[in-house]
């Protein structure tokens, strides 16, 4: 069944979810250790340097479909509000036109640690981050039709005015619950602007040396970037939301106030152990809101 949600007098509409995905609430506790790893250690090593040099990579494939289409059945009843506050209010977006951030909470299938803890994507996070990180951001980004493109922007400044950029801080893990393309909204990227100057990287965007790409995803594709890479979210023509997850992880040291997960103590207790070292900053509650006051307002450097 497709569900249809009306955004300043037109109809969003939903692809139908894989019948097959499963629809009854997850049991943390059921999820192992560890994830049936697909890269060997000097495969991630080679993606760490890839990430070095561009500031992003991609694991393509790396997420299993039926369990996208579960969380996309699951963040649809969460994203109507959003809309329709928006309408009400005469607006739209709380990201600019047409253009929603929308906080995931940490339960049933958002709290699957098959996902946040997934070896592979953990494996390059320590390599670029540093050991022991942190997750500090579980999160969408949705654009509809009537966004527009956003400005060239950072996701976060530099830890030092005046200074040459540092190694990676803060890294976004992101990956869509649908199929992404230039006529939904794909992001727009640079490479290498991670290691330099917001100046220098929009100077050299404008002067061509830093070259913009579009990166289309399909579901179950991984992004690993680094938040400091200059990039942009691009219009959605379609009817269908195009929703971006967005996992956060950073080192340990690192803290953004605005951007935390709650976590249920009952879900924190039955998670393994990596999944609570990755968690172990965040503020445990003893239920999550189904939907956030979005205080993250300050996104663009």
């Amino acid at each position: 069944m497709m569900l249809v949600v009306r955004f300043l007098g037109r109809a969003l509409e939903w692809p139908e979810v894989n019948s097959r995905a499963p629809t009854a609430p997850y049991d943390v506790a059921q999820f192992k250790e560890t994830t049936m790893a697909r890269y060997d250690e000097r495969a991630r090593n080679a993606l760490a340097e890839d990430f070095e040099r561009d500031g992003f990579v991609l694991l393509p494939d790396h997420f299993p479909r039926a369990t996208l289409d579960a969380w996309r059945a699951a963040f649809e009843p969460l994203f109507t509000p959003h809309v329709d506050e928006a309408r009400e209010k005469g607006g739209s977006g709380n990201r600019g036109p047409g253009r929603y951030y929308v906080t995931l909470p940490f339960e049933g299938e958002f709290a699957d640690p098959a996902i946040f803890c997934d070896d592979d994507v953990l494996g390059i996070v320590e390599r670029i981050a540093g050991p022991d990180p942190v997750m500090c951001q579980l999160a969408t980004d949705t654009p509809v039709r009537g966004s527009d493109f956003q400005d060239w922007h950072r996701d976060t400044p530099p830890l030092f005015d005046g200074v040459p950029e540092t190694p990676s801080f803060q890294l976004a893990v992101n990956f869509p619950l649908v199929d992404v393309d230039d006529q939904n909204g794909s992001l727009e990227t640079t490479r290498g602007t991670h290691r330099i100057s917001r100046e220098d990287a929009l100077a050299g965007l404008a002067d061509g040396k830093f070259p913009s790409e579009r990166v289309p995803m399909k579901l179950g594709d991984v992004m690993i970037r680094d938040v400091r890479g200059v990039h942009r979210g691009t219009p959605n023509f379609t009817d269908n939301p195009r929703p971006m997850v967005v996992i956060g992880y950073s080192r340990s040291w690192y803290f953004r106030p605005e951007v935390q997960v709650q976590v249920p103590r009952s879900t924190f207790e039955s998670l393994p152990p990596r999944a609570k070292r990755l968690l172990r900053y965040n503020p445990q509650v003893d239920r999550t809101p189904r939907s956030f006051d979005e205080s993250y307002q300050r996104f663009a450097y």
